[in-house]
């Protein structure tokens, strides 16, 4: 094996123990996307909390898949690169969602007849704005594995 090959796989090796402990740590988040109808600023300030520690932390996770994806293919790290770019984006504007229903909490409740139009449209906003991180995240673990099988496994192996 010559060193450059040496060197890239010494290199692929730290980024993946350094991907594993951060896996780890947010897997220990167990933050659910799953919107609740809990109608108390209390409860909404402390899912905003939740979200913002697991953004961060998977934020720190795709920047990770992000470098050890560029030791090996330049482009399809950058391609992975704007994906992190649009999480962010979706992330901020989940955020803001949460921080509207916050300042209103009734917005998620479903018994609430006299709901206004505003009111279910920040709630219907909550749902799918979840549901595009979610998806959003599920493409990102996908495209990471395609590349990992592809380009990675034989390097790591």
């Amino acid at each position: 094996m010559s060193e450059e090959q040496e060197n890239l796989k010494k290199s692929a090796k730290e980024h993946s123990d350094k991907l594993a402990k951060l896996g780890r740590e947010l897997g220990e988040i167990q933050f659910s996307y799953k919107i609740e109808e809990k109608v108390t600023k209390e409860y909404w300030k402390q899912r905003m909390d939740d979200f913002k520690k697991y953004n961060e932390k998977g934020l720190e996770y795709y920047n990770q898949v992000h470098a050890m994806m560029n030791l090996v293919n330049k482009d399809e790290a950058q391609m992975f690169l704007l994906q992190i770019s649009k999480f962010r984006q979706l992330s901020k504007i989940l955020l803001e969602t949460m921080e509207k229903i916050k300042e209103n909490p009734s917005i998620v409740d479903s018994k609430d007849k006299q709901q206004s139009s505003w009111s279910r449209e920040i709630k219907n906003k909550i749902t799918e704005q979840s549901n595009k991180c979610l998806r959003h995240e599920m493409d990102m673990n996908s495209s990471f594995r395609e590349f990992y099988e592809k380009h990675l496994k034989q390097i790591l192996e």
